[in-house]
């Protein structure tokens, strides 16, 4: 009893192909169900964090200078030895840690002690990774098919790479943050508007735009919610927006803080400052939106030409390929 083959394409299998596509959509659809049923708040952990700075603020008040500089200046035996072995290193300095400092405070990480680990990966690291190249490429022969030209690429890359690999990874989470930060500034803006007109003073207007927009915008709320427990806690209000200002790395927030300096200083109405800036920003993202849609149809051709025309050319000729198959299969048995 003669069995005919199963269709084929460049003699791949089509049944093949269907049951591993089939496969791939199951497990997208797990996948998909599982993200949906296990959604965590993200503003429980942040709001944690909140409390324990609300408890520094409150300590930096009320508590003597003695107690205040035992309870912030309190760190982990591991950052003790790593700010001990760059200080006996002489490359510890206060100019480079405060400006990793800032950097891990605009990246939302605000323990003073990451600032040390990131100075001490950033020697460490190069040494690790560096030495680790070095040794198998020019002692335990790694790549040996390969010129000298490709083992020196290796190994300075190993180098650099190594060297770079904090601050690239701090850039990255900055610009991932600034960037959500950014989408939500519009509408927190108009809540502060809102809120304005309603009597509300600065303290409670960033509270309530903080505990309405953190689940739509978690960083922002994060923010927003730290300046409002600062501006209750802190004897200068000026310093809790500069701060503001330092913690986000957006020319939009350093706007607003402009704003509400001008404002707590020269007693200008707020909600009229507040609207004008507002529609700034909205016009500035709908410029973002249209710039970016101006960019879609080059960035589109390539996945075109790639993805999209091969699968088109598979379902278009794939059945006149069968029917071919099944002809020439037949006449030969014939």
């Amino acid at each position: 009893m003669y069995t005919a083959p199963h269709p084929s394409i460049m003699g791949i299998d089509l049944k093949l192909i269907g049951t591993m596509l089939a496969g791939m959509a199951t497990l997208a659809v797990l996948v998909a169900l599982y993200a949906a049923t296990t959604v965590r708040n993200p503003m429980a952990k942040r709001v944690k964090a909140l409390n324990e700075r609300r408890e520094q603020l409150k300590l930096g008040i009320t508590a003597s200078t003695s107690k205040r500089r035992a309870k912030l200046t309190t760190r982990t035996e591991a950052t003790d030895w790593m700010r001990s072995t760059l200080g006996n290193l002489k490359v510890l300095q206060d100019s480079q840690l405060k400006q990793a400092q800032i950097k891990l405070l605009q990246a939302g990480i605000r323990s003073k002690d990451a600032a040390v680990a990131v100075i001490f990966a950033r020697m460490v690291l190069p040494i690790v990774i560096g030495g680790t190249a070095l040794v198998g490429v020019y002692g335990l022969g790694w790549f040996p098919t390969k010129g000298p030209l490709f083992h020196y690429m290796v190994v300075a890359g190993a180098l650099v790479l190594s060297y770079k690999g904090p601050d690239i990874w701090l850039k990255n989470t900055i610009t991932k943050r600034s960037a959500a930060i950014r989408k939500g500034l519009p509408d927190a803006l108009d809540l502060l508007v809102i809120c304005a007109e309603a009597g509300l003073t600065v303290d409670a207007a960033f509270s309530r735009v903080a505990r309405e927009l953190g689940k739509a915008y978690p960083e922002l709320g994060d923010e927003f919610m730290l300046t409002a427990i600062e501006l209750g806690f802190l004897t200068e209000r000026r310093q809790a927006f500069e701060n503001l200002a330092t913690r986000v790395a957006l020319d939009n927030v350093r706007g607003v803080v402009t704003t509400m300096i001008q404002t707590e200083k020269y007693g200008t109405p707020l909600a009229s400052a507040l609207r004008v800036l507002s529609a700034e920003f909205r016009n500035e993202r709908m410029m973002r939106a249209e710039e970016k849609a101006a960019r879609l149809p080059a960035i589109m051709t390539v996945p075109l030409i790639l993805f999209i025309l091969p699968v088109l050319f598979v379902v278009i000729l794939g059945p006149a390929a069968c029917s071919i198959s099944d002809a020439m299969s037949s006449g030969r048995m014939g």
